[in-house]
């Protein structure tokens, strides 16, 4: 395979990689709606939730296996971004790329503690008696806080709206790819960013909550995500050594990635 070729594929990969994580998690976290309520379900008390993941058996489990992995893979095209950008450079970019796959690692631990913690305790719950179901709310309490609330729901969302934040600011700044995806990726950040508020909640009673918040952020966050992809699949990326800002969106030449030999790792 020549270098040419090297550096399509690894742009049209990545590029397939966010699609293919994007649209997987939206399937899969609208499987685990339907068949759990969530998210809503994650603000309720043990004694709701417990019976709730019981009844649901292996099937529920395997879902948020699913909906763990799938979100997973996000962490593969956030590491061959730069490369594939051609900014391995960049400074910015190089610790936004640490960030956005420390994220993703945070955000597995709480999904998979779904898959891996959460079943002996709601089996211990529903077959207990009321000292046992006292001490499995504690337990569910804690690792609730702590693995879901703490890490994959607070510093998890805050690292890759960081993330998303600084490409979006990089798109804009060196128009490696279109502006409106960099000017609709800080739009959707600070929207995701709001959900926030629901997660301080959970530790300081009262904060202020826009319900909606979770919901819409992390959807329009995720089409983000998957316009990133698609644009990653079918646009050229200009080599930043001969190419101005101006020259993205205009007529391609010779210089364009595809034509220049891609040796970076990754690529």
């Amino acid at each position: 395979m020549t270098s040419t070729s090297r550096g399509v594929t690894a742009r049209r990969a990545t590029g397939g990689l966010f699609t293919v994580a994007a649209l997987g998690f939206a399937g899969a976290a609208t499987a685990l709606s339907v068949a759990f309520g969530w998210p809503d379900i994650l603000r309720e008390p043990a004694s709701v939730v417990l019976p709730a993941f019981a009844a649901g058996g292996a099937g529920l489990v395997w879902i948020w296996f699913a909906t763990a992995w799938t979100y997973g893979i996000l962490a593969v095209p956030v590491l061959l971004l730069p490369a594939v950008l051609r900014l391995r450079d960049n400074s910015a970019l190089r610790v936004a790329t640490y960030a956005g796959a420390a994220s993703v690692l945070l955000s597995l631990v709480g999904f998979l503690r779904w898959v891996f913690v959460v079943p002996a305790l709601a089996r211990a719950y529903v077959s207990g008696d009321a000292t046992t179901k006292a001490a499995v709310d504690a337990a569910w309490t804690a690792q609730h806080q702590f693995g879901g609330a703490l890490l994959g729901e607070h510093l998890g969302q805050l690292l890759i709206i960081a993330w998303s934040i600084t490409i979006s600011v990089i798109i804009l700044r060196t128009r490696v790819l279109p502006r409106w995806l960099g000017f609709s990726g800080l739009a959707v950040s600070l929207l995701y960013l709001l959900n926030q508020g629901d997660i301080l909640a959970t530790a300081v009673p009262g904060f202020p909550v826009w319900d909606l918040a979770g919901l819409i952020g992390s959807t329009v966050w995720g089409l983000w995500v998957a316009a990133l992809g698609i644009t990653l699949l079918v646009r050229r990326i200009p080599d930043r050594r001969s190419a101005s800002p101006g020259d993205v969106d205009g007529p391609r030449t010779r210089l364009d990635t595809e034509h220049v030999p891609f040796t970076r790792a990754g690529g």
